[in-house]
């Protein structure tokens, strides 16, 4: 009898560790994660004063109204570690240290993230966390972290799983709910089991502020790659996203000069449709007003955070032409016409690419323009600008 109740009061506590799991899964980024990363724009040229800067020109330019939470830092803040093996941030930028940051982050009402790496080394050669997975997750939760991306450099043999597992182990166990972003550029497939581990995983290498093209790094290794290039790696990815557990196409590049203001309008809309993590990776304090009305629209930001989950998929393809759709939790369906040519073209999205019967009757209403365009039966057709997209919601 004693052995039985041993049993029971195990399975018990295994049932209740699950299920705590479980709910930790679903109430760390239930929708996708919305934020900003100091990368794309500053790289290693970070601070507490632009920190400070960013996170108060985030609320006054009304992106935090519009959703977006999360203030990360990236590579570049971490110097060494001390006599006891705790990581230092850099004395010069951060003289108040992170603590203090954290708080003024937080205390406009948003998040606060850093970046640390699975080896020895982060990607810039500062301090990594291997073998000091549980000292580093303790200190992130004493500063008061609430984003962590992880990234692979330095990794030399380590197992990816494994090394991602070790440290999503050690901010369950510091006490305190930590979004993981795993960054390992999609190589080992984390799709496959990233979700037992991260919030989050990239599908691919990184983004550069092109519509299309590879671009080596400086030492000449590959690479770098386009919009429309990390666009095409996210196609038959989409059953392995949902609340909690994103793919991650990179962060956006929406406002750092290398493309038009339509393309990056493309950006954003196709990255909505694929329920992305939304992190911009502008200069928040210095933005175009067209700049802000891409990041601020909160029809487009509304398709991303649906509560359902779904990743959008492309449904049509013809030579530069396609078409993306996304369920939505009221049976609505998001759908992007996509122009990657040179030229006007009409594209024309068919109800039945969207899982609609064809002698539907449903209104269409245009999420850029911000207005119905009217009822149709069957499909409906728009013509579409060069390197463009339209972007409408189908609602029967």
């Amino acid at each position: 009898m004693k052995h039985r109740a041993l049993i029971f009061l195990l399975a018990v506590f295994m049932l209740s560790m699950a299920a705590s799991s479980l709910a930790q899964e679903k109430s760390l980024a239930s929708t996708p994660p919305m934020g900003w990363n100091s990368w794309n724009k500053f790289a290693c040229n970070v601070s507490e004063d632009l920190i400070r800067q960013i996170a108060d020109a985030m609320v006054a330019s009304g992106l935090k109204d519009a959703g977006y939470q999360y203030i990360v830092i990236d590579d570049c803040w971490q110097v060494e570690r001390d006599g006891r093996g705790n990581i230092v941030a850099d004395p010069k930028r951060f003289p108040s240290g992170m603590k203090a940051l954290a708080d003024y982050v937080h205390a406009n009402g948003l998040k606060f993230g850093l970046y640390s790496d699975t080896g020895t080394k982060t990607c810039q050669g500062r301090p990594g966390s291997r073998g000091y997975e549980f000292q580093d997750a303790r200190q992130y939760a004493a500063w008061g972290v609430d984003y962590l991306k992880y990234d692979w450099c330095s990794t030399s043999t380590q197992d990816a799983p494994s090394s991602y597992a070790l440290m999503r182990a050690a901010l369950d166990a510091s006490g305190r709910a930590i979004v993981f972003s795993i960054c390992e550029w999609g190589n080992s497939k984390p799709w496959l089991w990233g979700r037992s581990a991260g919030n989050l995983w990239r599908t691919t290498g990184d983004i550069t502020d092109k519509w299309e093209g590879k671009v080596k790094w400086p030492d000449g290794n590959c690479c770098a790659y386009g919009m429309t290039d990390i666009l095409d790696m996210q196609v038959g990815l989409e059953s392995f996203a949902g609340p909690g557990h994103w793919n991650d196409p990179d962060m956006l590049e929406v406002g750092n000069g290398g493309m038009t203001t339509a393309e990056y309008r493309a950006h954003f809309s196709l990255w909505a449709i694929l329920a992305a993590p939304l992190i911009a990776g502008n200069d928040l304090r210095d933005m175009k007003p067209e700049i802000r009305e891409i990041l601020a629209n909160k029809e487009v930001i509304a398709v991303d955070q649906d509560p359902l989950g779904n990743q959008g998929r492309r449904v049509r393809k013809n030579g530069n032409l396609e078409v993306w759709s996304k369920p939505m939790q009221d049976g609505n369906r998001a759908v992007v016409l996509l122009n990657r040519g040179t030229e006007d073209a009409e594209i024309t999205v068919a109800w039945e690419d969207v899982g609609y019967p064809a002698h539907l009757e449903a209104r269409v209403r245009d999420l850029w323009q911000a207005k119905h365009l009217g009822k149709f039966t069957g499909k409906f057709s728009a013509t579409v600008a060069p390197h463009s997209v339209v972007m409408v919601t189908v609602k029967p």
